[in-house]
């Protein structure tokens, strides 16, 4: 097994201790696991928050993630577990359109719980495991 270090200027500098991912190799040709950080919302290039709320945010969140797990050669579509952390479940529906728009079937699998606080106030934070070839 092999562990490294995946990062992208794409995507918001790490604000703590941690990497934007870590991608696993468990036996060479046997496939890669990408354990990416929890994003917020955050614009890579002003390091604050995106404008417009909740779903301005989650878009942004998402977009984060795709930069990340382009810098380990795989995208959204390669996720196979989300965890969703938000400030209110009253967001969920749109969370739930937001998605739709972003996956398609077979759907990753997906925990959603309310939190009383994210980082830099952010209303929503994922983090992602994608698998890869």
């Amino acid at each position: 097994m092999s562990k490294t270090v995946v990062s992208s200027d794409a995507a918001p500098r790490a604000i703590g201790p941690y990497s934007q991912a870590v991608l696993v190799d468990w036996q060479p040709g046997s496939g890669r696991t990408l354990y990416c950080s929890g994003q917020i919302g955050l614009d890579p290039a002003t390091g604050e928050l995106v404008p417009g709320g909740f779903e301005a945010q989650a878009r942004g969140v998402l977009a984060n993630l795709h930069a990340v797990a382009a810098g380990a050669g795989m995208t959204l579509a390669d996720a196979v577990k989300l965890t969703v952390y938000v400030t209110n479940l009253d967001d969920f529906p749109k969370l739930n359109a937001i998605f739709a728009e972003t996956f398609a079937e077979p759907y990753p699998a997906r925990a959603t719980v309310q939190v009383a606080a994210l980082p830099k106030g952010a209303l929503v934070e994922i983090d992602l495991v994608a698998v890869g070839g």
